[in-house]
């Protein structure tokens, strides 16, 4: 086990949201772990002045893209920039308590077959209800899973670390060893499921993924995407079918395409066409078109 306080390199993504991204720095500085170097990263944002945050927080390394890189794009050009020896991952819509980074570290630290965990996580409108409390595996059928405890009361039930089947891109934190060994994240994804595909890959590098709720964090939850926007249709439909390519077995593979052409893609476009949400059907079917033309992506 560890006894220093290694250095944690706090990521975050800004896009269109510089009051936002604020909001989550003011609540960074009152972290009682004072080993760490905050770095944002905007995504190219067209209707913003990021250089706000600069002007607030001049301690911050602010990049700015010149390309909106999406979720994982994004993150990677942090992850390249980062000193630490720990890379915390977090969402910009979060507000974070003073003491939620030393459980993160002291999981990693005390064991190193450990290659990322999450906090626990909580709805910033109603801090007593829980969102992410670790992950069911992802369904061979649906290429969905659940988040444990999602609207569960936070009363203690979920309060047991250990392992999960995946991660929460709105806060995560890995090895800089682990990222070495593993690689970045894929960006074939653009948003959505990537951290699960990158939970995956290092799973199969020998890593456990971790749920640890002695820390926890307030999340504010799609505000860059819209809770239910077009935009997240069109993503979490092509996605969902990218992430099974790339990490299903041939016959779950196999499956899971049977269950998509004859049960989820009449399903949900007969849905669509009942509540009249044209643009939401024209944003599903790219989504399947996409995966139709796109026969070569890139497997782990």
């Amino acid at each position: 086990m560890k006894t220093n306080n290694p250095l944690v390199s706090i990521i975050t993504i800004n896009y269109n949201e510089s009051d936002v991204t604020i909001e989550m720095l003011e609540s960074l500085n009152n972290l009682s772990y004072k080993n760490v170097e905050v770095i944002v990263v905007d995504n190219a944002s067209p209707n913003d002045n990021p250089e706000r945050i600069k002007e607030k927080f001049p301690e911050v390394t602010l990049i700015k893209s010149t390309k909106n890189l999406g979720f994982a794009g994004g993150n990677n050009i942090g992850v390249n920039a980062a000193q630490g020896e720990y890379l915390l991952f977090i969402n910009n819509d979060t507000i974070v308590p003073d003491g939620f980074i030393e459980p993160l570290v002291e999981t990693l630290d005390k064991d190193e077959t450990i290659g990322m965990v999450s906090p626990k996580i909580k709805f910033h409108w109603d801090p007593t209800l829980i969102q992410y409390a670790g992950y069911t595996p992802m369904n061979h059928w649906t290429i969905r899973n659940n988040s444990i405890g999602y609207h569960q009361k936070d009363d203690g039930d979920y309060d047991k670390p250990g392992e999960t089947e995946s991660i929460h891109g709105a806060a995560m934190m890995v090895p800089r060893r682990v990222i070495e060994k593993v690689g970045l994240m894929t960006e074939i994804y653009f948003l959505y499921y990537e951290e699960h595909d990158w939970a995956q890959a290092i799973k199969r590098a020998g890593y456990k993924v971790y749920y640890q709720p002695k820390s926890y964090i307030l999340h504010k939850e799609s505000l860059s995407t819209g809770k239910f926007s077009p935009l997240k249709t069109y993503y979490i439909s092509r996605n969902r079918i990218v992430y099974a390519r790339r990490n299903f077995k041939p016959l779950h593979l196999l499956v899971s395409m049977l269950f998509q052409t004859l049960v989820s893609i009449p399903k949900n476009t007969v849905t669509f066409l009942i509540k009249r949400q044209f643009r939401h059907l024209r944003a599903f079917w790219k989504a399947i078109f996409w995966n139709v033309t796109n026969h070569k992506i890139i497997h782990s």
